[in-house]
């Protein structure tokens, strides 16, 4: 029996509602992970609410949990998973945590692949994503500073449709996809850090392959999202849309194939 696959995921938690942990924990438990998870901060909700309380974790604390995996040697994983983090402070910590993973398993996936979404990829690469060549641009210097496989996970260029592009690099090789998705008339929260759960989990589901990760990715995200608004549209209500993630079991565990990933080039 193959080893069961161990992720530890440093995310945002939400006491209600799906954002950060909440989003990723759920989905990949469901996909056969192990799930290990340290809440870089705990609020009461998500920010798009009118009041949002809580706590962020400092990096004393921080340390202090990594210590007690250390000391236990519960420190063996598969994946590192990260999301949300709030200061450099905590992020040059957390690099470290990444040489002291890899210390204890050399093949411990993180930092190779990476899922920003158009914004966030601007901030990376300090390059304007305005068009496909742009973009395309952006991630072929992602890949030059080392990540094997970049995935925008959406990007808006035209009216119809959003757009995921997916790129990934091999020696010499470099695969490259595009997938355009229906725009559905609402906006969502949490869906960067779901998509990101869910393409860790095919990828290493598949072996690694690119066009039938992204393809059960976005469209077991499209149905989530679709159930999620079918679900605010029924109940008539003013609240913020939550992912309908426990109602949408099936489509994470089976998703069907909604979306074709075309290949680029």
């Amino acid at each position: 029996m193959a080893e069961t696959p161990r992720v530890l995921s440093i995310q945002s938690h939400v006491v209600s509602g799906y954002v950060g942990n909440k989003s990723a924990t759920f989905p990949l438990q469901l996909l056969g992970f192990e799930v290990d998870i340290i809440n870089s901060v705990q609020f009461s909700n998500s920010l798009g609410y009118k009041t949002c309380l809580g706590q962020k974790l400092t990096v004393k604390e921080l340390e202090d949990l990594i210590d007690g995996l250390k000391e236990n040697e519960l420190d063996n994983y598969t994946h590192l998973l990260t999301g949300y983090i709030g200061s450099e402070s905590f992020l040059n910590k957390i690099s470290s945590l990444v040489k002291h993973l890899r210390s204890v398993n050399p093949n411990l996936i993180y930092a190779t692949v990476i899922t920003p979404n158009q914004f966030e990829l601007e901030l990376l690469t300090g390059i304007k994503i305005d068009s496909i060549d742009a973009a395309w641009k952006a991630v072929d210097l992602l890949h030059r500073r080392g990540c094997q496989t970049v995935v925008v996970s959406s990007a808006e260029f035209e009216n119809e449709h959003l757009l995921s592009l997916a790129s990934g690099r091999t020696g010499n090789t470099t695969s490259k996809m595009l997938t355009k998705i229906p725009k559905l008339p609402a906006t969502f929260g949490g869906t960067g850090d779901l998509f990101a759960a869910l393409f860790l989990a095919w990828m290493h589901k598949t072996s690694n392959q690119l066009k039938e990760s992204l393809e059960k990715t976005v469209s077991t995200l499209q149905a989530v999202l679709k159930r999620t608004l079918q679900c605010a549209e029924r109940e008539k209500s003013n609240k913020i849309m939550e992912l309908k993630l426990i109602q949408s079991k099936i489509d994470i565990e089976k998703p069907k194939i909604v979306v074709s990933a075309e290949n680029v080039y």
